[in-house]
């Protein structure tokens, strides 16, 4: 079978540009470990709470990494998903064996460089590639890096951090179809392809691309390179409208969360806002490429529709957006939750409600 990304160069090549982190002792590493994961169920009984959302999970898989290990999940993962696509793509032909040899190195020593990249940034992720129903990542170095130069509360940040993570975590394990259906929109993405062999050809540029903007913040490229059909760009937009309400929900939760248990919630939430917007020249090139500025806009408009609709129909009348597929919000309602209202509880569905 071709390969695609020498996945084994890859978790090599992160691990070996991976940052080792914040210099902690033995005993604060452990203290730190035991910590996240008392938080994260500490978080998960307060989501619970608040949003009505109960996981269908009985254990919640969590993980608490270093970067090195974030990586390798990450790796982990997207070898799950990208190795049956790509055997699906180039229908089992096998190119050339140098051709194979460098391309797939290539591409591996890219996908590495990214993936350091980005072990040094992440605080949290839930991971649902590498299987079901994914996995709560906690990337310890980056919390406690990041909480340092803030200046906060190590256990309120570190809560603050784990009820957005721990809202990604409930979104998946108690909506059985989440990720099932998020899989299956990547799967649509390859469907929508007009020749397989040039999207095969596009996503390496696409990870070139990537690599590149870690070297170079002066690059112009763009990972949406890769979109080339109007068939590609509809499934696009429905992930794009996903992952918009994932992210806004887990802002939404985390605020509304945050007030009652969290003291310095506020001067947490500034600091960090201001970190976001902050960022050297080669950090905002490569936020750019990545999509990380687009995820900031997210950030808000998610947020920001949320509030419209739970103030409209109260958090049962929001939940009912989990309901199924189709009761997702498309991607011209985001900007008017009036109009999600309408289309899933009806016209009188807009009148406030007590919650």
């Amino acid at each position: 079978m071709a390969q695609f990304v020498d996945w084994d160069l890859a978790a090599a090549t992160a691990g070996a540009l991976s940052k080792s982190g914040p210099r902690v002792s033995y005993a604060e590493a452990t203290d730190v470990v035991a910590d996240l994961r008392r938080l994260t169920e500490e978080a998960a009984g307060h989501v619970a709470d608040y949003t009505g959302l109960r996981s269908q999970v009985a254990h919640p898989p969590v993980k608490v990494v270093d970067r090195r290990d974030w990586a390798a999940a990450n790796i982990a993962g997207l070898r799950e998903v990208i190795t049956p696509l790509v055997s699906r793509l180039s229908k089992d032909k096998q190119p050339g064996p140098l051709t194979e040899a460098i391309g797939s190195r290539l591409t591996g020593v890219q996908a590495g460089t990214v993936l350091a990249y980005l072990s040094g940034r992440v605080l949290g992720q839930y991971e649902v590639f590498s299987g079901d129903p994914g996995q709560l990542l906690l990337v310890a170095p980056n919390i406690v890096e990041v909480e340092r130069k803030l200046g906060a509360d190590p256990r309120d940040f570190r809560l603050w951090v784990c009820l957005h993570e721990v809202t990604h975590r409930t979104q998946f394990t108690s909506v059985p179809w989440m990720r099932a259906y998020f899989l299956g929109e990547v799967q649509a993405f390859v469907d929508a392809s007009q020749n397989s062999e040039h999207l095969l050809e596009r996503l390496r540029r696409g990870v070139a691309t990537l690599s590149d903007a870690v070297k170079d913040p002066e690059s112009r490229s763009s990972v949406l390179d890769i979109v080339q059909t109007p068939a590609q760009r509809a499934v696009l937009d429905r992930l794009t409208a996903l992952m918009t309400l994932l992210e806004g929900h887990a802002e939404f939760v985390m605020d509304g969360v945050g007030p009652q248990v969290i003291p310095s919630v506020e001067s947490i939430r500034a600091a960090f806002n201001r970190r976001r917007e902050s960022g050297n020249p080669l950090e905002k090139a490569i936020r750019r490429l990545l999509g990380v500025e687009v995820k900031m806009r997210q950030y808000a408009e998610g947020r920001k529709f949320v509030h419209g609709v739970v103030e409209r129909v109260g958090m049962a009348g929001f939940n009912k957006i989990f309901s199924s597929p189709l009761t997702l919000p498309r991607i011209e309602e985001l900007g008017d939750p009036d109009a999600w209202v309408a289309r899933v509880h009806g016209p009188a569905g807009g009148l406030p409600v007590a919650d």
